[in-house]
C-alpha cells in the first residue's frame, strides 16, 4: 500500500525531477573528483571505475534533483518547479555554448 502511495504522490513531479536531475548532472558530478582517485588507486579495472563514476555522479543528481523538485512543488506547484528545471536545463545549456564559444574566440 505505501507503494502505491509513494509512486501517485511522486507521479506528478517526475519531469520536474528528471529535468533538475539534468540540470544538476555536470555541476554535481565535477566534484566527484576524490572518489575518482580512490577508485583509481582500488582494485576495479577502468571499465568498472567509469561504470561506478557515472553511475555516483547520476545517483547523486537524482537524489538532489528529487529534492530540489520536492522544495520547489511545496513552495511553488508541480506544475512550476518542471517549468524552473526546464528553464535551468536551458540556462545552463545557453552558459556552455557561450562558455565555448568565448574561449573559440579566445584562440583567435
Amino acid at each position: 500500500m505505501s507503494e502505491a502511495f509513494t509512486l501517485s504522490v511522486l507521479r506528478p513531479l517526475l519531469p520536474g525531477i528528471a529535468l533538475w536531475a539534468l540540470a544538476l548532472y555536470l555541476p554535481l558530478s565535477v566534484p566527484l573528483a576524490r572518489l575518482e582517485q580512490a577508485l583509481a588507486e582500488g582494485p576495479l579495472d577502468e571499465g568498472w571505475q567509469q561504470l561506478v563514476l557515472v553511475g555516483g555522479s547520476l545517483l547523486l543528481s537524482l537524489a538532489v534533483g528529487l529534492a530540489v523538485a520536492l522544495v520547489l512543488s511545496l513552495a511553488l506547484g508541480p506544475s512550476w518547479a518542471a517549468s524552473l528545471g526546464l528553464i535551468a536545463v536551458l540556462g545552463g545549456l545557453g552558459l556552455s555554448l557561450a562558455a565555448r564559444r568565448g574561449r573559440d574566440d579566445d584562440r583567435g
